[in-house]
């Protein structure tokens, strides 16, 4: 009987009598009867359980841990690549005419006898559940960890040293790697020292497994994993920093500037060139054989002077700076030999950038670039570092060119069109 007793009460079909509804309904009741079953009313949905959302904060702090472990496993999966290849090129000739496809097995004897048999089980299944995508991959070496490969290289260091100038300069190298490859494969937060000791002790051991690279400006400017990976996303842009007070703190000038066989530089003052390398070094450049041409916007222009109204600066006080420059780097050419190959000149256009231009006629080249803002100071404004002859072009693509390109050719326009400077 669904109608209930006196008092509104009303009974369920198991014979269980429900509670009163709320007050105001229809048969509803504040006195509750005895033995009367309970049901849970529903709680507020935000009041269920933990906060699961994560504030800006959180958000910054998982984004820079996603950075710090995509970058450290790029060089780990480098390294991993290559001393694959090191070990399997030294190894492989020995063992294999004798055991086969065996051969790592065989390599790694009774030392290794468990790690090695946990590899072959591993590489079984993933053969039969169709992991192993490239039939390059199926084999036991591409199923040996780094401390594994390192193992193999221990003991037939008899068979490696003749390739490298020292165990132990390796060893230390994969040292410094470990705690990164730990922190890495477990997820985990990868601290700022830590990643960059890593960086460095993978590309030390990249050299010593006979993988300096090709870039012939790498000795300046060291190629990063990271940039020569997707290079193609950034045409041959290398780095971006929010001012030059941030660049030369980690290239600084004599980085960038030492050893050139080339510098074209076009600019207002040129504070980078001539007030952060010194006069003494350019004379040394120049004298190895270095060609040096540098133009400055003319002082007495009146480009200069609307720059000044735009800077808020003293009338006088940036042509008064430039001229300054102009005297040092007359004073840096008169005591060369051959004058010629230190060559100043000046222009009169609207300045439109500064560009640093180091062995640009090569493949090798390096350029920094800052383009002139109207309320910042050349100091504040945001840099490019590029390398030349760097653009990754995917197969099917046209090489149009990236951005190092343009620079030179506008520097070679305004050349021709400027002024020597006696």
């Amino acid at each position: 009987m669904l109608g209930g007793a006196e008092g509104g009460a009303r009974v369920g079909s198991g014979g269980l009598e429900l509670p009163p509804g709320d007050e105001g309904h229809e048969g509803g009741s504040a006195d509750v009867p005895p033995g009367t079953v309970s049901l849970a009313r529903p709680m507020e949905t935000n009041s269920i359980g933990p906060e699961l959302d994560w504030d800006a904060e959180a958000w910054r702090e998982v984004r820079t841990r996603a950075q710090r472990a995509g970058r450290a496993y790029i060089w780990l999966n480098l390294v991993e690549q290559r001393l694959r290849a090191v070990v399997a090129a030294v190894l492989r000739p020995i063992y294999e005419p004798v055991h086969g496809d065996d051969w790592v097995v065989a390599a790694a004897g009774p030392a290794g006898q468990e790690w090695v048999q946990r590899a072959v089980a591993v590489r079984e299944v993933s053969r039969r559940k169709g992991y192993l995508l490239d039939p390059a991959d199926d084999n036991v070496v591409s199923f040996l960890t780094l401390p594994q490969l390192r193992e193999l290289m221990v003991q037939h260091w008899p068979c490696f040293e003749p390739y490298f100038d020292d165990r132990r300069d390796v060893e230390l190298a994969l040292d410094e790697l470990e705690v990164t490859r730990n922190v890495v494969s477990r997820n985990r937060a990868l601290s700022e020292a830590v990643l960059n000791q890593a960086e460095r002790a993978s590309g030390r051991l990249l050299e010593m497994l006979g993988t300096s690279g090709d870039v012939p400006s790498a000795r300046r400017l060291p190629v990063d994993a990271v940039e020569d990976l997707v290079g193609d996303r950034y045409a041959d842009v290398v780095a971006v920093h929010t001012d030059r007070v941030r660049l030369l703190r980690q290239f600084p000038a004599e980085d960038i500037f030492d050893g050139a066989r080339r510098i074209d530089a076009i600019g207002i003052g040129l504070n980078l060139l001539v007030q952060n390398f010194s006069g003494r070094r350019l004379v040394r450049l120049a004298e190895a054989g270095a060609r040096v041409r540098l133009l400055f916007l003319n002082p007495a222009s009146s480009a200069v002077k609307r720059r000044e109204r735009e800077l808020g600066m003293k009338r006088g006080e940036l042509s008064r700076a430039v001229e300054m420059n102009i005297l040092h780097m007359r004073r840096v050419r008169a005591r060369l030999r051959d004058p010629g190959a230190f060559q100043i000149q000046v222009y009169d256009e609207t300045p439109r950038f500064t560009a640093y231009l180091v062995d640009g006629d090569g493949t090798d080249g390096i350029a920094v670039i800052q383009s002139y803002l109207r309320r910042m100071r050349g100091m504040e404004a945001p840099v490019l570092v590029l390398r030349n002859g760097n653009r990754v072009v995917k197969s099917g693509e046209v090489d149009e060119g990236g951005l190092f390109a343009a620079y030179r050719e506008e520097f070679e326009l305004a050349w021709a069109d400027s002024r020597p400077v006696s």
